[in-house]
């Protein structure tokens, strides 16, 4: 009798353990099916919306392949250099890097102070953000066209609002010429997207502890030491993520400069983007000579993008 008193309990120890084993596996196997199915949407789309057409493009970037007369075969590397070979292609980098600088510094510096501003405001905070969140509700196709009616010298309203003040002498041609042209094009982009850079710089600037800011004043700190030495180095993380966003932003302009000048005066405002639908669709109609551009164009800004998080992540490492 104390045998099997003491045998049956511990056959039953021994099998307990094997479904403890076996549920948790299960538990595992339905959460992992459960988050495919949660992932498999957007992996869809990613695939449809994004690899599908980078395949593609690498495709025609290898091919001799007309707008209106399709693919008629391999011609690498023609497309490559023949595209390094475009007299505009330089003038193009030039013009871009010079107003994805000049966009970057001012958008980033009227986004801090504003942000700036409307954290300090108690009294108008709301009106504030809701003022300068407005511009950020309009498309930027639907601010473009705005603009090119406020710029346009016959029957915009600006000339003759500066004209009534005083400010000017004779009507302007806001458009007319490429350094006129590019700053034009800059206020409207700041215009734009102010306040959507704003709204993120706040986020960071909410994210500061009051406690931080209390020590500093107790220890004497002024207003200028205390946004150098804690405003700034705490705010590092959005300010790293809205200048990745408005570089790229900037590298890839089309819409405002195809709205407004069309590349004018004299293909002084021409994009890289706008080069490439010139060479798709405005008259070369050549999908092979615009893929091998955009293959460079995405080299460069995924590269451009990995120096920027390893450099940022160093930072606050």
């Amino acid at each position: 009798m104390s045998d099997v008193s003491t045998s049956t309990p511990a056959a039953a120890r021994s099998s307990r353990p094997t479904h403890a084993r076996e549920h948790p596996r299960r538990r595992r196997r339905s959460r992992s099916l459960q988050g495919w199915l949660y992932a498999t949407p957007t992996a869809v789309l990613v695939g449809v919306f994004f690899v599908l057409p980078v395949l593609l493009v690498l495709r025609m970037s290898v091919s001799d392949w007309g707008l209106f007369a399709g693919n008629r075969g391999l011609n690498a590397p023609e497309n490559f250099t023949r595209v390094l070979d475009d007299r505009l292609l330089w003038p193009a980098v030039v013009f871009t890097v010079k107003y994805t600088v000049i966009t970057t510094v001012i958008l980033l510096a009227v986004a801090l102070g504003l942000a700036l501003i409307v954290q300090e405001s108690s009294r108008w905070k709301n009106l504030l953000r809701t003022a300068i969140l407005v511009p950020s509700a309009l498309g930027l196709a639907s601010a473009s066209l705005l603009f090119y009616a406020l710029y346009s010298q016959q029957s915009g309203p600006l000339n003759p609002m500066l004209l009534a003040l005083g400010v000017i002498t004779e009507s302007v041609s806001f458009l007319g010429t490429p350094t006129s042209a590019l700053w034009s094009t800059v206020f409207l982009i700041v215009w734009r997207f102010a306040g959507f850079y704003m709204l993120l710089l706040m986020v960071g600037l909410q994210g500061i502890s009051h406690d931080v800011y209390e020590a500093a004043r107790i220890d004497g700190a002024n207003r200028r030491q205390i946004f150098a030495r804690i405003t700034l180095p705490l705010l590092r993380p959005s300010l790293a993520l809205c200048t990745i966003l408005c570089v790229t932003g900037s590298l890839l302009a089309f819409d405002q400069f195809f709205i407004l000048t069309k590349g004018g005066p004299d293909n002084s405002t021409l994009t890289i983007v706008q080069l490439i639908y010139n060479m798709a669709f405005a008259g070369a109609n050549d999908l092979g000579r615009a893929a091998a551009l955009s293959v460079f164009v995405l080299i460069g800004l995924v590269a451009l993008n990995a120096v920027q998080f390893r450099v940022l992540r160093g930072r606050e490492d």
